[in-house]
């Protein structure tokens, strides 16, 4: 198992690398490229010739990549062109607001996916399967940003339930056991809607997949010698049928992250939890 993730992690590095490349050259094959997102039309020459040699946009391709990503794995990023702030100072103060919603988010749409696409798998063609089919597709054709909003009108402006925005009520100091309790409120509507609008596409995949499952011989055999049904749907069944949800969730936190190197790495995620589900594949 740690050589399988050994290599895994070693054929990602020339993959982020081949990344970083050719978003390096994409930026300076657009036109103006990089001194275009620096320079303002009314900029004197002088100035603009300032910023182009303050940010050594004067200086041969290669030179400008290797500066690039020696400041970009020491963790300069540079600053921000809208708020004239360091990207690091950006990223450390709303990279833990994210981190938390989107862990909790994911980690209730996992097991509500299951759940939902277990039961549905066994009972195939009843009315309760055609009803959480219907839902299913509800939350998929729905607009996530739609849905946000009902969401905030309906439990927040008209029940009063909870909080609109936010991550604290403002105002209110709390002693942190309340502190906590008040956090986790803010919490609930953000990560509910995050999560049912994966629950939604992830539970039809677990359905799909279980009921593919189910019709394989070594299913057949577990039944016929005897073992118990929860052993078959836990640890045969469910265990194998993880492998393409895998697949959709690494996908789709890498899209929400919107970036090449979260995608390669969820992948690589990926490709471990594989070798978890199946331990044929870290052999192949």
């Amino acid at each position: 198992m740690g050589r399988y993730i050994i290599r895994r992690i070693l054929e990602a590095i020339p993959l982020l690398f081949l990344f970083s490349l050719f978003m390096f050259l994409l930026i300076h094959a657009l036109p103006g490229g990089p001194v275009q997102a620096l320079v303002n039309p009314r900029m004197t020459a002088a100035a603009r010739a300032a910023l182009i040699v303050k940010f050594g946009l004067n200086d041969p391709l290669p030179v400008q990549y290797i500066k690039w990503i020696s400041h970009m794995v020491t963790g300069d990023f540079g600053f921000s062109f809208v708020t004239f702030q360091p990207v690091g100072t950006v990223l450390t103060a709303t990279f833990p607001y994210t981190l938390e919603l989107f862990s909790a988010a994911f980690a209730l749409a996992i097991i509500l996916a299951i759940l939902i696409g277990m039961f549905s798998a066994l009972r195939q063609g009843s009315a309760v399967d055609y009803s959480l089919t219907t839902l299913s597709y509800f939350g998929i054709a729905m607009p996530i940003f739609l849905f946000g909003l009902l969401a905030q009108d309906f439990f927040a402006v008209k029940l009063h339930f909870l909080p609109v925005s936010g991550t604290s009520t403002p105002g209110y100091v709390f002693d942190p056991f309340n502190a906590l309790l008040d956090h986790i409120i803010h919490l609930i509507l953000p990560v509910l809607v995050l999560a049912i609008s994966f629950v939604a596409g992830w539970s039809r995949y677990i359905r799909s997949s279980m009921i593919d499952v189910a019709k394989q011989d070594y299913i057949r055999t577990a039944r016929a010698k005897g073992v118990p049904p929860v052993r078959i749907l836990t640890q045969h069944a469910l265990r194998n049928a993880l492998i393409p949800f895998i697949t959709v969730v690494a996908l789709d936190f890498g899209q929400i992250a919107s970036g090449a190197a979260v995608v390669v790495l969820f992948n690589l995620l990926a490709d471990i939890l594989y070798a978890v589900t199946d331990p044929r594949i870290r052999y192949a």
